[in-house]
């Protein structure tokens, strides 16, 4: 099914899209409509434009491709499914998603990753080819995030106050040295080829979708943060 959206609000637009019994939508002339794929499951959906805010919201298992640039929000707690964004992504994104993968070719915004949480076998990705920005992986519980850093220099690829709250999960960003600011509570380490190999399989989903080459991506510096137990964020909790 193909839909011309240069017409339609969003209302009208998710209506076709829930309606329709085709599992492969095509959506043309995308601009700017917000919730595209909220809650769906089963479809193949392919954005051509710029999608508006909360893309994938709660989604639960389906397949958004978006050759353009999306908006803020983009798969605000995302249960499963995966999202190809062959541009950037706004703020927020992948915010409390607790499954799936997201793929961005490349920069996203602030905050980035905050609230990701992870529950058995259901373990959220979110992929960022260029940088992120302030706030990556704030108060993040589980999951994992990957900054690339793809033609980017020796200093890490966020803004500011990465890890802030952090208290799960694991961020592997592509530079030498940690971020300046980065808090007490988050350790930080040079990533190991033990490391490495346990995200080749999402970077080789990367490489696949975008175009690159997954040793060529790995074969570069990494570090690792994951939040420190020894010294955890005491000042988050009411005292007894």
């Amino acid at each position: 099914m193909i839909i011309n959206a240069k017409t339609l609000d969003y209302q009208q637009l998710n209506e076709k899209i829930r309606n329709t019994s085709d599992r492969d939508i095509i959506i043309e002339g995308c601009i700017g409509q917000r919730y595209i794929g909220a809650g769906l499951s089963g479809k193949n959906i392919t954005i051509h434009g710029t999608p508006g805010n909360a893309l994938a919201a709660y989604m639960n298992g389906s397949n958004i491709s978006v050759y353009g640039n999306a908006q803020d929000a983009t798969a605000d707690t995302m249960n499963d499914g995966l999202i190809c964004i062959h541009g950037s992504a706004g703020d927020a994104t992948g915010y409390a998603m607790r499954g799936g993968h997201i793929l961005v070719k490349g920069d996203t915004g602030y905050r980035a990753g905050i609230h990701m949480k992870e529950y058995q076998d259901k373990v959220p990705v979110l992929m960022v080819g260029g940088k992120a920005g302030s706030f990556l992986g704030e108060y993040q519980a589980g999951g994992l995030i990957v900054v690339l850093n793809i033609g980017g220099g020796d200093e890490a690829p966020v803004g500011y106050f990465c890890g802030t709250g952090m208290h799960g999960g694991r961020i592997f960003l592509c530079c030498k040295e940690p971020p300046k600011d980065l808090p007490a509570q988050v350790c930080w380490k040079v990533a190991t080829e033990e490391d490495l190999e346990s995200i080749r399989a999402y970077v080789e989903q990367f490489a696949n979708a975008f175009g690159y080459d997954t040793d060529e991506l790995l074969n570069r510096p990494y570090i690792v943060l994951t939040p420190n137990s020894a010294n955890p964020y005491k000042q988050l909790y009411t005292a007894n």
